[in-house]
């Protein structure tokens, strides 16, 4: 059982008021802002757990808005699907179903976020234009040119045809995941007074039915009056979670090319239909060139078990290495020998068990609250997902997304005793 009933405990300003909280187990990255010293009421103190895209988005968006935030994270910040993701953003390919009004939130926060970071520079983000486009792997060294007819990009050069535009720069764009992520973190502790601290979360404790903190692996405890549990598949390690929903993983492979003519590489992402050269099923990989010069290319995700450390996510070598032969295939800039192998990598993206995030306070946990279950779309949802956690935390509600939807209790099941 992970949640303990304790006797109340004096709360922590900061995490640093613990001196034997500076074991060789984790370590505390402070930021320079301090507290202010004056009157006014003391700002509500909430610890975050996850430091991937939706725990660094809460975080930001608590302490923007005056609470006093600890983010507490395993490994490193964007170790897992935060730092491996594609980044890809879009404004309404997510309509008509559960999911729009959050992805339309989060799709307008991406920009105003970024004119307020200067995401352009520090993390990437720009418009796209966005294709779909069917590729036919050739069984043959030589492959047939393009069909030049639609609006195939000039460094798509492989046997490409039926392009078709699915998203125009009004309505699809990216950024770099892990700079995001880092950045907006990085702004929120110099800015807003966030703490960061790595060490493993192991339980919510609380008292008379709230939430009173977080205990870590090694038994020290984050005072909180509130804790947002932003885990991805690693939802499960907390059993209260697990009596109420079921979080799986998704593991989802990705490459990182550097082309030696980076310039030739125009903002297009490319969504294919990919047919390979033996046979079978075809493939439904994703190309996004990135302002950086490198090229990322995804695909090849299958269901699979989620280890208790992200770093312990190995790619499969035979997805891999299909992906090559996608980048190969699309185009000469992207073979090996041309374009230079940046990153070969697999992450575990969180799915719950209707395909619907789960955002919303635990039921019968008071100040215990949950954001999960975001599957591919993590990244462009955390915007608008952390800006609405902080509403709910803060305010009691959420008024930039009706969280109803999303809400834990839907599963129906009841927390075990």
């Amino acid at each position: 059982m992970l949640l303990t009933p304790v006797l109340p405990f004096p709360f922590i300003s900061v995490p640093g008021n613990f001196p034997h909280l500076k074991s060789p187990s984790f370590f505390l990255i402070r930021s320079s802002s301090s507290p202010s010293m004056d009157t006014n009421p003391q700002p509500k103190k909430v610890a975050v757990c996850g430091g991937g895209v939706i725990g660094v988005c809460t975080a930001y968006f608590l302490s923007k808005n005056g609470a006093s935030v600890t983010l507490i994270e395993q490994s490193s910040v964007a170790c897992a699907a935060s730092g491996k993701a594609g980044g890809f953003l879009a404004l309404d390919w997510c309509d008509g179903g559960p999911v729009a009004s959050l992805a339309r939130a989060s799709f307008n926060l991406h920009r105003s976020l970024a004119q307020e970071l200067n995401g352009s520079e520090s993390y990437g983000y720009r418009p796209l234009t966005t294709l779909s486009v069917s590729v036919t792997e050739s069984s043959s060294s030589s492959s047939s040119s393009p069909n030049r007819t639609g609006p195939i990009p000039s460094w798509v050069d492989g046997p490409a045809k039926s392009p078709r535009t699915i998203g125009s720069t009004d309505s699809t764009a990216q950024v770099h995941p892990e700079m995001f992520t880092k950045t907006l973190l990085s702004k929120a502790m110099e800015d807003y007074g966030v703490e960061l601290v790595i060490g493993k979360a192991e339980r919510v404790v609380m008292a008379e039915g709230k939430t009173i903190g977080v205990v870590l692996e090694d038994g020290r405890v984050i005072g909180a009056e509130a804790a947002v549990l932003a885990l991805g598949p690693w939802s499960k390690r907390f059993s209260v979670l697990g009596s109420l929903f079921r979080v799986y993983g998704i593991k989802a492979h990705s490459i990182v090319l550097e082309p030696k003519e980076a310039n030739r590489i125009t903002p297009h992402a490319l969504f294919l239909t990919y047919y390979p050269a033996q046979g079978g099923k075809p493939m439904d990989p994703e190309v996004y060139p990135r302002p950086t010069g490198e090229v990322y290319i995804c695909g090849m995700s299958a269901q699979a078990e989620v280890p208790d450390d992200p770093e312990q996510i190995t790619p499969v070598p035979e997805s891999i290495n299909a992906l090559k032969r996608v980048a190969a295939s699309v185009s000469s800039h992207l073979v090996e020998g041309e374009a230079a192998v940046k990153a070969e990598q697999a992450c575990i993206l969180p799915c719950s068990e209707d395909d619907v995030p789960i955002i919303g306070e635990v039921p019968g946990i008071k100040g215990c609250y949950v954001a999960t279950g975001h599957s591919c779309w993590g990244i462009l949802n955390g915007p608008a997902t952390g800006a609405a956690m902080a509403e709910l935390v803060l305010d009691g509600h959420a008024s930039i997304v009706d969280l109803r939807r999303f809400d834990p209790g839907r599963f129906g099941s009841a927390l075990k005793k």
